[in-house]
């Protein structure tokens, strides 16, 4: 069982300039002591954010819990900044804490979100990009930050993504990582993820152009800075379907990445996906669209060869009605 010690934050990270990466957003929580920076998320389109599930695992009513975009410092908020409150929170319906398996949510925030140099959109890839053949990746989150007497200023450090068949062998984390899963980090430690920083962002650079894919969200680990246990991410390629369903949102249109992108801008490749729902999402950062994420989830708690199934029925109905 994965306890709240082992939930995630960045250790070694450098502060970055402000819009460096201006996909991320701060889920913040507001209780009788004041209020907190909880989790990270990033903006997928603009008004959906991506997130991991165990963030709301004590949220209790979403109304106490907001949402700030468009900033790397959280003590000094400037006009750049951007704040939401939650409409709706999107949990994946298969979650199970004990294990952290199927980590990811969606939050819907209450009105859409403006792009600006501040603020853009994230690209989770699709099936056909080799996300394990990926080289520059780099992780980011504010909390580390408060830990090491920087304040709240956003911080950010390369990784590398490691082989999961190696991460989870017997020396490192014994099978505890799934197949929704990603591992990066060191093998010696010194560059990791701890508590804190959980929902943050592991974006890799295009191995053929200038652009960022937002591969996986800071999920779980054990301990700080630890050889053989570097940060486990969920995989967002792994719920690119789950994060359409749930949406109602199509990948029929993308743009092509912006001439100068930060960590979540997205190429001009189609989808192959099959049947996608009618509206679209943005994950570049201008409002033309790219969708989000894959697995084995549905929008409805069916298994996948049931919705198959539902599929054929329907086709079937109509032909005897032709």
């Amino acid at each position: 069982m994965i306890s709240p010690a082992d939930m995630s934050h960045v250790v070694a990270g450098m502060g970055v300039q402000p819009g460096a990466w201006p996909g991320i957003a701060s889920i913040q929580a507001t209780w009788e002591n004041g209020t907190w920076h909880m989790c990270s998320g990033v903006l997928l389109s603009s008004q959906w954010v991506l997130t991991v599930a165990h963030c709301f695992a004590r949220a209790g009513g979403i109304s106490m819990w907001k949402v700030v975009i468009g900033v790397s410092d959280l003590t000094q908020m400037g006009p750049e900044a951007t704040v939401r409150h939650i409409q709706r929170l999107l949990v994946h319906q298969h979650y199970v804490p004990a294990t952290a398996r199927n980590d990811i949510a969606l939050v819907e925030l209450d009105r859409p979100v403006e792009c600006s140099d501040y603020i853009q959109l994230g690209c989770v890839p699709d099936a056909s990009i080799r996300v394990s053949e990926l080289k520059s990746c780099y992780i980011a989150g504010w909390n580390f930050a408060r830990a090491q007497g920087t304040g709240m200023v956003l911080q950010e450090s390369k990784v590398h993504l490691m082989d999961t068949e190696l991460c989870n062998s017997s020396p490192w984390y014994a099978g505890a990582v799934h197949a929704d899963n990603l591992c990066a980090g060191y093998p010696q430690g010194s560059i990791d993820t701890c508590q804190g920083d959980s929902g943050g962002p592991l974006v890799c650079k295009d191995n053929e152009a200038d652009y960022y894919w937002l591969v996986g969200l800071n999920s779980w680990g054990r301990g700080c800075d630890r050889a053989r246990h570097p940060g486990i991410y969920t995989s967002t390629q792994h719920f690119y379907n789950w994060i359409l369903l749930q949406t109602g949102l199509s990948p029929a249109e993308r743009a092509g990445p912006a001439p100068k992108p930060v960590v979540t801008l997205a190429p001009e490749e189609e989808p192959e996906e099959p049947e996608e729902p009618e509206e679209h999402i943005n994950l570049t950062p201008e409002y033309s669209q790219r969708p989000a994420v894959t697995s084995s989830g549905t929008s409805l708690p069916m298994a996948f060869p049931h919705q198959i199934l539902v599929q054929f029925q329907n086709l079937l109905q109509e032909f005897l009605q032709f």
